[in-house]
């Protein structure tokens, strides 16, 4: 397989794969070009490399700054903005970890716990508390894994991850 071929199959199943991060796919793509890119593109470079209008470029460009996935890059002499991805794959999952957690799990965490106190005596409302208490205490117990992970190094999630897989 030629370059050019394969770097377009990383960006397709990039793309594809950023659905399950709770990104679109065009955001997901903007991101695997940038990180397979040798030197930092400016946004025509995008637009042109994708086939994705200025709009979609620069807002996904956006939010994968907003994602801590990719920074802005100044080039001496040029007036133009360039964008570098982090390529650190931990300190990706990270950033993407952080960003779901912020999204996803802590919201739950927060519905759950008002969901807990459900007034009644009827065993349809035990029934209810029991299982929002319980399902708030495993997204916690989540929370404060991910948390922890986040904010450790490598070798401390290796180890839990091990710990965990045993």
């Amino acid at each position: 397989m030629e370059l050019n071929e394969a770097r377009e199959k990383f960006i397709e199943a990039w793309g594809a794969f950023g659905s399950a991060w709770g990104i679109n796919r065009s955001m997901a793509q903007v991101h695997a070009l940038l990180l397979i890119s040798h030197e930092p593109l400016c946004t025509e470079d995008v637009m042109e490399q994708l086939n994705i209008s200025r709009g979609n470029a620069n807002m996904n460009l956006r939010a994968l700054i907003d994602w801590s996935l990719i920074r802005r890059v100044l080039k001496a002499g040029e007036r133009k903005e360039f964008f570098e991805a982090e390529k650190d794959v931990w300190k990706i999952a990270t950033h993407i970890t952080r960003e779901r957690k912020k999204r996803e799990l802590e919201p739950l965490v927060r519905l759950l716990q008002e969901l807990e106190d459900v007034p009644g005596t009827s065993a349809e409302a035990k029934g209810f508390r029991r299982m929002t208490h319980d399902l708030h205490d495993l997204t916690t117990r989540l929370d404060t894994l991910l948390e922890h992970s986040t904010r450790r190094d490598v070798q401390w999630f290796v180890k839990a991850a091990t710990t965990l897989l045993k």
